[in-house]
């Protein structure tokens, strides 16, 4: 199954003196299992658009649609046997000691 893991922060996060390293740790660890197909981190939501169409009328706001008290800050994409699995790939994630691991199953029709 395929699951994407949405990367977090909120007004509370401070990174840790290695977060950095030990998120590349984790990332090379996913990368190497198989587990972890791809990822990246994300432009602050100072640099997002919001695109509507309305009546047939293009709408383009500044910023996120969503109001929301985490800030999304990037993403990974995992091939994982079940929910169960997937839980256990996120929860090794630097991030979720620190901020927010959001985890949504790909749709699947069904």
């Amino acid at each position: 199954m395929r699951f994407l893991i949405f990367v977090c922060t909120d007004e509370t996060f401070r990174p840790t003196p290695t977060m950095g390293e030990d998120t590349d740790k984790w990332v090379t660890s996913t990368e190497e299992s198989g587990v972890r197909l791809m990822g990246d981190r994300i432009e602050p939501e100072s640099a997002a658009k919001t695109v509507r169409v309305r009546d047939g009328e293009l709408l383009v706001t500044d910023g996120p649609f969503l109001e929301t008290k985490e800030a999304l800050g990037g993403f990974d994409v995992l091939e994982c046997r079940d929910l169960g699995e997937a839980i256990k790939v996120a929860a090794a994630h630097p991030m979720a000691a620190a901020g927010v691991i959001e985890i949504r199953p790909f749709w699947t029709g069904d």
